[in-house]
């Protein structure tokens, strides 16, 4: 199919496009044959009106614009593929000639991906922190399975470090209770004070069962949120926690191994893959913060301008379902250093069109270096989402037919493998000195490669966002013991 381009701007295009009668001609049949089978004509059995008598009835108008609408698809396709050009939205077209039985032409104006030259990433330099210690990690993981498999005693004492206890909160301020922030039936670990009220562990520490005291305390949820409050809380019951010793049999009932030594042998190893795994993920961030500082374009405002307002849809859902407004979550994310609210959504606007220029620079590397995707891989990667998701492969593979994410998925491997070798031709280090082998990133971390610079944004907003609205739970913590936390599994 004759067409021609013509570059509006670095980041859009303008197509010309014929169809020849010849090429619309099956699409003009086919529609023919559907309008056929829906229509009831005297005289005509259904499925089998003639064209002629379908034109006098309906008009061929209406015939030829349901071909060309069946027709453009392809013919713009085949014109994009001829001109090399990759759209990064949606065509605007519109069908400038129309000759019946000679020729249909369009035009489609469409946003596309602006020409970039890539580094020579065996200069980009990068360093990450030392790796984290395995060790720690283990004991930390063995203290964890400790704690979920300890056994409890109710006890007639005062109540000490360590002890599990079930509390009644009631806050007021000027002797008026705040229903908001009053809860029953708490359960809380004296010498765990994270996300509860500064001044609890001081207060319940001495109480026995039946006991209460006051404190004045900064509320960390809630409409009253940081705002101070006259607390009194009351000791329903104490329980001495036992703690099992880490021996074999401790072994035997947490895991499939026999001994200790085989336990501890395999949590280090998930440790060790773990603490390596969280190196390669800083890596790969720090390598695409230093490429996108060394390649500049620019990208189509369109595109921009819609990307920045999905992003900020997003993260204002977040802050809503914790029920933040921006200068709360500000106050209390420690990985933020926006002052306020401008600063704050001018930040994650910069981290979203980061996200867009890395998907840019991921796609042309594929590219000029012939990376394709095997249906290995794509199995691969549905049997990865399945395990984070909670779900079966099955389950993946049908919400990726209904939702037609066939493209999109492969596109993700794709860039994965990109920046994986991206990763492996920089040159990264520890900040210790030591290099770090980032192969790692080619197998098993390929489906998070995506989008980094997008996910990196997510995951600071989600990560404090999740945190905040876990202190905003705190007046009806006794509701949280009750109920397993939700677990999202889709996006």
């Amino acid at each position: 199919m004759p067409s021609t381009v013509e570059k509006l701007s670095p980041t859009r295009v303008k197509l010309t496009v014929e169809i020849p009668f010849a090429d619309l001609q099956p699409h003009l049949d086919k529609a023919y044959k559907e309008i056929a089978e829906q229509v009831n004509i005297p005289g005509f059995r259904k499925g089998k009106v003639p064209a002629t008598v379908i034109d006098q009835r309906f008009g061929r108008g209406v015939v030829l614009q349901e071909a060309i609408n069946e027709a453009i698809p392809q013919a713009y396709n085949a014109a994009i593929d001829e001109a090399k050009v990759y759209p990064m939205a949606q065509p605007e077209v519109e069908v400038t000639k129309l000759e019946d039985k000679e020729l249909v032409e369009f035009t489609a104006e469409v946003d596309v991906r602006p020409e970039v030259k890539l580094p020579d990433f065996s200069k980009i330099k990068a360093t990450v922190d030392a790796p984290a210690n395995a060790d720690e990690l283990v004991d930390e993981r063995i203290g964890l399975l400790r704690e979920r498999f300890a056994t409890t005693t109710e006890v007639d004492r005062a109540a000490a470090e360590g002890d599990v206890l079930t509390i009644d909160l009631v806050a007021s301020q000027d002797g008026e209770p705040l229903p908001e922030a009053t809860a029953e039936g708490i359960t809380y670990k004296v010498g765990q004070e994270a996300n509860m009220l500064d001044g609890l562990d001081e207060a319940v520490t001495g109480l026995k069962a039946g006991e209460k005291k006051n404190f004045t305390s900064k509320l960390v949820g809630g409409a009253y949120r940081g705002q101070d409050a006259d607390i009194e809380v009351t000791v329903q019951k104490v329980l001495e926690q036992e703690l099992p010793e880490v021996d074999d049999e401790f072994a035997q009932l947490i895991s499939e191994f026999d001994t200790v030594d085989e336990m501890k042998a395999d949590l280090r190893g998930g440790a060790e893959q773990q603490v390596k795994a969280d190196q390669i993920a800083d890596a790969r961030d720090k390598v695409l913060e230093a490429v996108l500082k060394k390649v500049k374009f620019d990208l189509p405002e369109g595109v921009v301008a819609q990307e920045l307002e999905a992003r900020r849809t997003q993260v204002q859902r977040q802050l809503d379902a914790g029920g933040l407004t921006v200068e709360q979550y500000l106050e209390n994310a420690e990985d933020e250093d926006a002052k306020d609210a401008d600063e704050f959504w001018k930040q994650i606007d910069e981290r979203s069109t980061d996200a867009l220029k890395a998907q840019v620079i991921l796609d042309v590397y594929a590219d000029e270096n012939t990376i394709d995707v095997s249906q290995q891989e794509l199995t691969e990667l549905i049997f990865r989402k399945a395990q984070a998701n909670g779900t079966s492969p099955q389950d993946e593979i049908n919400h990726m037919m209904e939702h037609n994410h066939m493209a999109e998925w492969m596109q993700e491997i794709r860039r994965g493998k990109a920046l994986a070798q991206i990763c492996a031709a920089a040159t990264v280090t520890d900040a210790d000195g030591n290099a770090v082998d980032t192969s790692l990133a080619s197998d098993e971390d390929d489906a998070d490669a995506a989008d980094v610079a997008e996910a990196e944004a997510d995951a600071v907003v989600e990560a404090d966002a999740d945190e905040v609205a876990a202190d905003e739970a705190v007046e009806a913590e006794d509701e949280a013991e009750k109920k397993p936390a939700k677990k999202t599994t889709k996006k």
